[in-house]
């Protein structure tokens, strides 16, 4: 991974089936999202983020790093690539539907009962 770019793109239709088969590797069980980021290191699919978009605040729904690259810092490029599209929507909240250690590490705060940054 050093000396490597993440290429984070925004989640298209033709890419459903990639994502899925990227999932099942991962031995997760969500489902494909509608509307999200992927994540990509020379290529392969590395990482998905699935977001929703809601008029108050961009939920994130779930996020799913490739096992071997977890502690790469991988999760945070996908949440600072996301945090620079939520400035750009003027959106007033990032929002974590799961509650997860890692979400606190990237400075999410309980607000609540939500997970907010």
């Amino acid at each position: 991974m050093r000396g490597q770019k993440l290429f984070v793109r925004p989640i298209e239709e033709t890419d459903h089936d990639a994502i899925r088969a990227f999932l099942v590797a991962q031995a997760c069980h969500g489902t494909v999202p509608s509307c999200g980021l992927l994540g990509k290191l020379l290529g392969d699919i590395v990482a998905v983020l699935s977001v929703e978009i809601m008029p108050d605040a961009v939920r994130v729904d779930d996020l799913v790093v490739a096992k071997d690259l977890r502690r790469k810092r991988i999760g945070r490029g996908m949440l600072a690539e996301l945090d620079a599209i939520v400035g750009k929507m003027e959106q007033e909240w990032l929002v974590a539907a799961v509650d997860h250690e890692f979400f606190r590490r990237v400075g999410f705060k309980e607000l609540r009962r939500r997970v907010s940054r």
